[in-house]
């Protein structure tokens, strides 16, 4: 049996087709993170995302499952992600780290 993987994953979802204002849809897929029990912060141009690499990613086919049936005929979607196994470190952890090192 292996060790699940653990991923930090920024997501900007985009669905194309919908008009100027795509928020009722980032919401959306914000409460299918927080459905899955996975930690997120969401920021002007995405949401990172942290958890097990497949309930993340399954909670991203999800958001575009859902983001289609909400009536988007395309999604583009960037994905930035990051995994370690030489330790553990959280989305926190990274900010702590860089904002320890400012004061």
């Amino acid at each position: 049996m292996t060790e699940s993987l653990n991923v930090i994953v920024d997501v900007c979802l985009v669905p194309l087709g919908v008009g100027v204002s795509v928020s009722p849809y980032i919401v959306a897929c914000e409460k299918i993170f927080n459905d899955a029990g996975l930690s997120t912060h969401l920021h002007a141009y995405g949401t990172n995302v942290e958890g097990d690499w497949d309930t993340v990613m399954a909670a991203i086919k999800r958001c575009h499952e859902k983001v289609h049936g909400m009536g988007a005929p395309r999604i583009t979607t960037t994905l930035k992600l990051g995994t370690r196994t030489d330790r553990v470190q959280t989305m926190a952890d990274k900010v702590a780290s860089v904002t320890s090192k400012l004061a």
